[in-house]
């Protein structure tokens, strides 16, 4: 027996059924569009075109002994009871690592900026371009700020970049010589860097006091940790 505007009345909570989108936002092929891609390439069916291209060395004998998969809803909520579990204390690292004070209007317009860190579709996550677009006004900002020709600027650890100033003066250098002075006073991380991006290239990496030690005749180039430069033997 129905009641006067019973087919307005909202359905019970227990028979809404909440699709999951997430698999259609992610991959792109639609079923019609597989089918089509197949037929162009003549295979059946993309197990088909596995076995024509996958070496079956790597292929595994069975199904992996993985648990069911759930909604984009659920994941999230697991994902968050699982990073609940961290628990946020100070951080005493040192060595070069130290804590920074940025202004809000920097940190609200470059670094939170969403429109460069958004991705460009949903299953391309991409903030390389955001990035480079926040180090261009960066290094614009220091340039009308100091009245420099030039600036640059990097994400690059202070390691990471010492090794890469190090295989730059390399190749920009004159010298025949292959070895790479290193401040002593260079951060330990800086130095175990340099000396493994030295080591496959055949590079001699010497750590000493560059007032009593250093020998630009026996270098290509130096890393001076106060205040952090790079040199090349010309």
């Amino acid at each position: 027996m129905s009641t006067p505007n019973s087919h307005h009345r909202p359905a019970p909570l227990s028979e809404l059924v909440e699709p999951d989108e997430f698999t259609r936002r992610h991959v792109g092929p639609s079923p019609d569009d597989i089918a089509q891609m197949l037929s162009t390439i003549s295979m059946s069916s993309t197990d088909e075109l596995l076995d024509a291209t996958m070496p079956a060395s790597i292929v595994a004998g069975g199904p992996l002994a993985l648990p069911g998969g759930v909604s984009e809803r659920d994941a999230l909520r697991r994902l968050r009871t699982i990073a609940a579990k961290n628990h946020q204390v100070t951080s005493l690292i040192g060595m070069g690592y130290t804590g920074t004070i940025t202004p809000p209007v920097i940190a609200r317009n470059v670094l939170e900026n969403p429109a460069w860190y958004t991705a460009y579709t949903p299953y391309q996550p991409e903030i390389s371009q955001g990035r480079l677009e926040a180090l261009l006004n960066f290094q614009t900002l220091i340039t009308e700020l100091t009245g420099l020709d030039v600036a640059n600027a990097s994400l690059l650890d202070e390691a990471t970049a010492a090794a890469e100033a190090m295989a730059m003066c390399q190749r920009l250098s004159k010298s025949k010589a292959t070895a790479f002075f290193v401040d002593h006073h260079a951060l330990p991380q800086t130095i175990a860097v340099i000396r493994t991006r030295a080591a496959p290239m055949g590079w001699e990496v010497i750590v000493g006091d560059p007032c009593t030690e250093l020998d630009p005749a026996k270098v290509f180039g130096y890393w001076s940790r106060a205040p952090k430069t790079w040199s090349v033997n010309w």
